[in-house]
């Protein structure tokens, strides 16, 4: 392990980026409070090819830039960034973040703390949202993410309509299911042990594919709640957009097929064939532009039936490296009850 002077080994922030170069250095910016001894950070820009972007990097000594000819998503970004990371620990961070001063720190240090542990979630907080001195979770992983039994994702400080305020009533670190990508620390050779990010998915679920395959294979993953990384949300995709409906709803259907134990699975996903019926049918009475909205709840049952077999070829690989069982690894929290909070 590369270690720095002060003892602390060397870490690299990933940064998938696409054409908003106001947030990035505005990210950009934030991390030159990190206050950590030893950090390079990897800007992979995915397609975009702004004018005056190698500029920018060029200001910041410890950043790299690398480009791809075509936009690979956030999965492909990720994985970009991993290939030219040469840390044993890297952060993978929404250009759109704000991490504030020493964030850093403690992810390192639960991290060194348990070899077993191969991801980590700073609290999450919403750059837009504040109710009176505090502010709330951001929606996108908040306090740490959570998966039920039927494959449905939630997080600990987000409700079934919006997000909690931080009182300080998740600051105990706990073993989570999954790692927001908006700010993931990961241990590499963990993460190239298991595959990386799976690049079908594009973009939205592939974290929490990731982290589900880190726990087939015995790793843990965890919150740090001590460390914080503000979060301006909705950057990539609006929220409820036809598009985002699509992905979450095709991706959680792949992920549920590859890694979903085999005695649970027919059961789970004849279920959710009904349950999948019902979230077009409640998109199409509920919101505005529910139609379109509704063809992308069914658009996204199409593709993910074409992608059986390559997803059945993918699910033998990560089947192949369990090594825990599902009571292992699922929270005991029904789905049910979500709609009670």
């Amino acid at each position: 392990m590369e270690k720095t002077a002060a003892g602390l080994p060397t870490v690299d922030i990933i940064i998938p980026h696409y054409l908003r170069r106001d947030m990035l250095e505005r990210c950009l910016k934030a991390l030159r409070d990190t206050g950590y001894p030893s950090m390079h950070i990897i800007v992979v820009d995915n397609g975009g090819s702004l004018p005056g972007l190698a500029p920018l990097i060029d200001d910041y000594p410890n950043a790299s830039l690398f480009r791809l000819p075509e936009n690979r998503g956030y999965a492909g970004g990720c994985n970009e960034g991993l290939r030219h990371a040469t840390a044993d620990f890297a952060v993978l961070l929404n250009d759109d973040t704000l991490p504030r001063p020493n964030w850093l720190h403690p992810l390192v240090e639960a991290a060194l703390a348990d070899p077993s542990v191969a991801a980590l979630q700073p609290k999450i907080l919403s750059t837009k949202r504040v109710a009176g001195p505090k502010r709330m979770f951001d929606y996108a992983g908040a306090a740490g993410g959570m998966l039920d039994r039927l494959g449905y994702p939630y997080c600990l400080g987000r409700t079934m309509t919006g997000a909690e305020t931080d009182r300080g009533q998740y600051d105990e670190p706990r073993d989570i299911f999954w790692a927001s990508g908006a700010a993931m620390f990961v241990r590499r050779s963990a993460v190239v042990e298991v595959g990386g990010f799976d690049e079908d998915f594009f973009m939205h679920m592939e974290e929490i594919d990731l982290a589900w395959r880190l726990q087939l294979a015995g790793y843990k993953v965890r919150s740090a709640p001590d460390s914080v990384v503000l979060h301006e949300g909705g950057a990539s995709l609006g929220e409820g957009s036809p598009e985002k409906v699509f992905f979450n709803h095709r991706n959680n259907l792949l992920m549920l097929l590859k890694n979903r134990g085999g005695a649970a699975l027919p059961g789970i996903l004849l279920l959710r064939f009904f349950m999948e019926l019902a979230a077009a049918a409640y998109y199409l009475t509920r919101y505005p532009g529910g139609l379109r909205k509704a063809g992308s709840v069914f658009r996204a049952m199409g593709e993910a039936m074409l992608l059986i077999p390559e997803t059945l070829r993918k699910r033998r690989r990560v089947q192949s490296m369990r090594t825990v069982g599902e009571h292992a690894i699922f929270s005991r929290m029904p789905f049910f009850q979500l709609l009670r909070r």
